[in-house]
Order: structure tokens, then C-alpha cells, then sequence
């Protein structure tokens, strides 16, 4: 039986008593987006080995602040928490090195879309401790939401520090079945882009009825941006938020007639849904 447990809403766990090892390998965007996250909530950069090929300024910024930047692996003692950020299709590359950063109490957590603990497992020692994720985009702002799914070898001790982790970017939830994170990548992680499209749609509509367009475009992006933190914050659901704003036989009422006839929007977005969960599975390795 699958069971999901969350670590939201709550307030996010400080990192100030954190006494191991930090090594983060791939600082891109979500990379030192996490990094900066962990900071803010006390991680001490002393604590913190970066491993990044072609730094940002303000990775080197922190290197000034006794962030270790590019150390030789073998000067490493074993780490406690090995975060792998490099892209899906670099892995095959940067996993098997990381080897001789692992210890008997490491946990390895991954954020590369497709790699399945299976195939982490093979790459790294034997009885590695791992945890997969998939983070959204708005994790980048502090707003994400990732899902987590942990090897055998994952201990209470581990899995709670990796929820303390990927608290820093927003919220994060468990799952037992690691199968289920191909439909979490097609609705949380490529999620964003269908609600980018619908500002994107909007804004082209309302310059079709006749608005100037950088009027529409700045309607459609406030009018997106503020109804997602009302859903944010209300205690409603979806369904009753959208009821809420439809009057009988008023002008929501004439446009939700054409979006939801013959399933509509919400057939459409099914299928969207269905066909990148099926795409997800097909290059999982």
C-alpha cells in the first residue's frame, strides 16, 4: 500500500545543528537555488562542499565565506548527505565517481528527473542509502513542492534530515511507491509550464477581444500569479474557490460553458497529464 506523508504546512526546520558533511554536486539553478535555501536556515558553508565545473558569482561568493568549491575527492572524508543536481543526461558521467564519497552513514539524495534508485544503486556502492525527489520550478523562489521516494537503506535519522533539506525550497512529500513519481512528474514537474501557458493563453485572448496587449499580458499574469496564492492560502478546495467566482448565468459562468463542455479543459489536461506520466516512464533508467 502507498502512503505519502508531508512535511508542509509547518514551519521549515532550522539547519544550525546539522554537524556533518554537505556535498552538492551540480550547482545550476535548482542546485544553488536548494544551497541557498539551506544557508538561510543556518547550514554552516564550512559544513558545505560544492562541486561545480563552471560556478556562478555567487557560488564563488560563498567559497569567500568558507564554502569548499572543486576540493579533490580524496581530501573528502566520508559525507553525510551527497545531493546529486547535474542534469539526467550527465549521470552516467558524474554518479560512479562519486563513490568515494560515500560512507556507511551517507545518504544520497537525487534531484535528476528519470534516474530510478535502481539505477542509482547500480552506479554507487552496494547498501547505499538513496532518496530520489522530483522539485518543481518555483522551488527556484523558495514555493516548490518535491516528492521523495526512499531506498531500503534509507534510516528515520535520513530520511528526516532529507526532509529538513528539501524544506528549504518549499514543501516535500513521501511516497512508498516509487512508480507514482512518473505521475508526479507529469502534474508538479512539468506542471508549471501548463500554468505558464494559461497566462500565456489568456494574455492572447484578452488582446483578441481588443485589450492592448501588454495590458492583457499584465492582467493575465496578475490574475494567475494572485489566484494561485488565494488557492495557496484558503482553506477550499479548487472546485469550491472556482464555484465561488461563478455566478449563475453571469460572464465566468458563459466562459466556464465553453472550457468544461464536452470535458473540455478537463479532459484535455488529462490527457496532458497521461501522455507525460507515459513519457516520464519511458526514459526512467
Amino acid at each position: 500500500m502507498t502512503t505519502s506523508t508531508t512535511s508542509g504546512p509547518r514551519a521549515t526546520p532550522a539547519l544550525g545543528d546539522f554537524s556533518g558533511t554537505l556535498a552538492l554536486v551540480g550547482a545550476g539553478k535548482m542546485g544553488a537555488a536548494m544551497l541557498h535555501g539551506w544557508l538561510g536556515l543556518g547550514l554552516d558553508p564550512a559544513r558545505t562542499v560544492v562541486i561545480e565545473p563552471k560556478p556562478s558569482g555567487d557560488i564563488l561568493a560563498l567559497a569567500g565565506r568558507g564554502l569548499r568549491l572543486n576540493p579533490a575527492v580524496a581530501t573528502l572524508p566520508d559525507t553525510s548527505v551527497i545531493v546529486i543536481a547535474v542534469k539526467p543526461q550527465s549521470a552516467a558521467e558524474v554518479v560512479p565517481g562519486l563513490a568515494a564519497l560515500v560512507g556507511p552513514s551517507t545518504v544520497v539524495l537525487s534531484i535528476m528527473a528519470g534516474k530510478t534508485l535502481a539505477g542509482l544503486e547500480r552506479a554507487l556502492p552496494a547498501a547505499t542509502a538513496i532518496i530520489r525527489t522530483m522539485p518543481n520550478l518555483p522551488a527556484s523562489i523558495g514555493r516548490g513542492i518535491t516528492v521523495a521516494v526512499a531506498n531500503a537503506r534509507v534510516t528515520p535519522r535520513q530520511r528526516d534530515l532529507a526532509d529538513r533539506l528539501l524544506a528549504a525550497t518549499g514543501t516535500a512529500e513521501w511516497v512508498a511507491d516509487e512508480a507514482l513519481l512518473d505521475a508526479v512528474t507529469a502534474v508538479s514537474g512539468s506542471g508549471p509550464a501548463y500554468v505558464f501557458l494559461l497566462a500565456e493563453s489568456l494574455a492572447r485572448a484578452g488582446a483578441l477581444a481588443g485589450l492592448p496587449a501588454d495590458l492583457a499580458a499584465r492582467l493575465a499574469r496578475a490574475t494567475v500569479a494572485g489566484s494561485g496564492e488565494l488557492l495557496r492560502r484558503s482553506e477550499l478546495d479548487a472546485a469550491t474557490l472556482r464555484q465561488n467566482v461563478t455566478s449563475p448565468g453571469g460572464t465566468t459562468a458563459a466562459a466556464l460553458d465553453i472550457l468544461m463542455a464536452a470535458g473540455g479543459f478537463a479532459a484535455l489536461l488529462e490527457r496532458a497529464v497521461a501522455a507525460a506520466t507515459k513519457r516520464a516512464g519511458e526514459l526512467a533508467d
